[in-house]
């Protein structure tokens, strides 16, 4: 089976609309659709029908052409884009991410919504013990080069190198590990950045996924109906790609005081990660005593970010 790029559902897209729509029909519903306005904006699709939706279709990611297909499928019975969608497989998360809050360590933080229509937060109690990164986040995702360039506006850095800064930044990251092995992880990817460059998808470590406001006294014996808030660590790859890595230690399957298996707690972790998964999110879990060895860890770990990176960013 072919791989099924954004540049052959581009193709397909515009040859749909050149068998089926009329050159006016077809500007119309690219509108209607949301597309962006052609350019130039005299750009028309009289003389190719099929060039002219690819033009207006080029820029967006699988991900977007896929949902466009499947829309244009359900509207019109596509067969030949339905096929094509059958052989895309993931195609990352869906929506813009707006909100990163990360690196925590300490007190959770308070925030509210200070738009709710728009969704914007803001942050007003223990911001001190967490990382908020507030510029635009888009499909092309996140990269050492762009945190560190943010963490040298907001730190006032601005006459330290890229390298300094990158450190700076570094040795903050690692205070919000919560172990020896979290630290391990996030030393063995550093050593990427020195290696490959800082153009890679950054490694952002306790990243809030879900957040409950209230307290523990607050929810009482129910608890929280969020498993868990935080993911120990995020990369976010171009196309919406997000990879979710995380570290299991003994408090993921058993009781933290009689270190008893725990069926329950188990059955709620991998029911999140099925979660997870059907919202697009790819999850990587670690076991924690994969990681004792620190010199067969370092091996591991290097072999496994350059997969990643081999499979996701090739």
């Amino acid at each position: 089976m072919s791989v099924v790029t954004a540049r052959v559902l581009r193709e397909a897209i515009g040859v749909f609309f050149r068998d089926a729509f009329n050159a006016d029909t077809v500007e119309e519903i690219c509108t209607e659709m949301g597309l962006e306005p052609p350019v130039p904006p005299d750009d028309v699709a009289f003389s190719s029908k099929r060039g002219y939706v690819v033009r207006r279709l080029q820029g967006k990611p699988l991900a977007d052409l896929v949902t466009l297909a499947v829309r244009l499928d359900e509207e019109h019975d596509v067969p030949e884009l339905r096929q094509l969608i059958a052989q895309v497989g993931p195609v990352g998360v869906a929506g813009q991410p707006k909100n990163l809050i990360f690196a925590a360590l300490g007190p959770k933080h308070r925030m509210v919504l200070s738009d709710a229509i728009n969704n914007d937060i803001q942050l007003v109690g223990n911001e001190q013990y967490c990382l908020h990164y507030d510029q635009p986040l888009d499909a092309a995702g996140l990269t050492w080069r762009q945190l560190t360039a943010w963490w040298a506006a907001r730190e006032g850095l601005a006459a330290s190198t890229e390298e300094q800064v990158s450190q700076n930044l570094y040795h903050r990251l690692l205070k919000s590990a919560d172990n020896e092995a979290e630290e391990l992880i996030l030393r063995r990817y550093a050593q990427r950045y020195v290696d490959v460059g800082p153009d890679i998808p950054a490694l952002i470590p306790q990243v809030y996924l879900h957040y409950d406001p209230y307290t523990r006294r607050d929810l009482g014996p129910a608890g929280s109906p969020l498993p868990r808030q935080r993911m120990d660590f995020l990369l976010l790859f171009p196309n919406r790609t997000r990879i979710v890595i995380e570290l299991d230690g003994i408090q993921h399957y058993a009781d933290r005081k009689t270190k008893i298996a725990d069926s329950d707690r188990y059955a709620a972790m991998v029911a999140e990660d099925r979660r997870l998964r059907l919202r697009g999110y790819e999850v990587y879990r670690f076991g924690g005593s994969e990681l004792v060895d620190r010199e067969a860890a370092s091996i591991l770990l290097d072999d496994f970010f350059t997969q990643l990176a081999a499979r996701y960013q090739p």
